[in-house]
């Protein structure tokens, strides 16, 4: 009798499987208005870039927590309400060390109070069923009413603030963030094994395009998990603004491989873990030829998140 019911759980296993194998899921954001989500973001990057054989690392950390109102929906897209409701940041450059924890008062850390400035404040994300983002309103507005903390500090003091500030929170870095951590599916049912691409244009800094693919991997009625790969490369010919006020080029390439633990009632990822690398070399740009340098850099981030919902 239990050699019997064995069988018949494999089998049924079996044909589950092959069921699954067989079928289309449909993959979408679908949300409803007036429910809420919370995100957890927690990363790092490390930057080192050689000058003059002289090793030189920058390191970023974040642990953010952001709440995500559902506050329109038409046709084909929704409009969703961001708003930063923990915010803690560390750079380290230089042997310049900025620990941030925007909920504390520091009146010693300038960045501190900018980005109290931003702590539960609304901006939106117009997105579209696919995953694709159409804009980011109110971002930057908030960050300007940031750079008013920065008032009573050089001028020069001023600008790397409002640089770091906008490099690390401004829409565009905001939106290359958030296009790499949602996956943007297609506008057909796929099965297990299918992969799909979309591209977008790096954002935030560098200059260039990441090609991004997607695989299905597993589902059932409630979840999928889908791997995803990066394909990163800088436009080697456009001419950045670095830190200090360098002027380079840059020629960098790289990957990022993703692992998503799909929630199919939102099309949220509930779990997302991501690892990126990339590398290559600045060329900075001096007003004679004969002083340009060639800069090695290797750029490498570790991020988890994850989005579970409130309402």
């Amino acid at each position: 009798m239990k050699k019997i019911l064995g069988f018949f759980i494999l089998s049924l296993a079996f044909v589950n499987a092959n069921a699954q194998g067989s079928a289309y899921l449909d993959l979408n954001y679908t949300f409803h208005k007036g429910e809420q989500f919370e995100l957890e973001q927690k990363s790092r990057s490390e930057t080192y870039v050689t000058v003059n054989s002289i090793v030189q690392r920058t390191t970023r950390d974040y642990n953010n927590i952001i709440s995500i109102d559902v506050t329109n929906i038409e046709p084909g897209k929704t409009l969703l309400t961001f708003r930063y409701k923990d915010l803690k940041f560390n750079f380290n450059a230089k042997n310049h060390n900025i620990f941030v924890d925007a909920k504390v008062t520091n009146d010693q850390e300038p960045f501190q109070a900018g980005l109290k400035k931003i702590l539960d404040q609304p901006f939106t994300v117009e997105i579209q069923t696919t995953g694709i983002i159409n804009k980011v309103d109110g971002l930057d507005a908030l960050l300007e009413k940031a750079d008013d903390a920065f008032n009573n500090l050089k001028k020069d003091e001023q600008e790397a603030y409002k640089k770091l500030m906008q490099d690390q929170f401004g829409t565009d870095a905001f939106r290359g963030w958030l296009e790499q951590l949602l996956v943007m599916y297609p506008a057909h049912g796929v099965k297990t094994g299918t992969q799909w691409e979309e591209n977008v244009p790096m954002r935030g800094g560098l200059v260039g395009r990441i090609d991004l693919y997607w695989t299905l991997q597993t589902w059932d009625s409630q979840t999928a998990k889908i791997n995803g790969t990066s394909k990163i490369k800088t436009d080697k010919v456009q001419t950045l603004k670095l830190d200090d006020d360098i002027k380079a080029t840059a020629a960098i390439s790289g990957t990022t491989s993703s692992n998503y633990l799909i929630n199919l009632s939102s099309g949220f990822p509930s779990i997302c873990v991501q690892n990126t690398e990339m590398s290559g070399e600045y060329t900075y740009l001096a007003k004679k030829m004969k002083n340009y340098k060639k800069v090695p850099v290797k750029i490498i981030t570790n991020a988890s998140y994850k989005i579970k919902q409130m309402k």
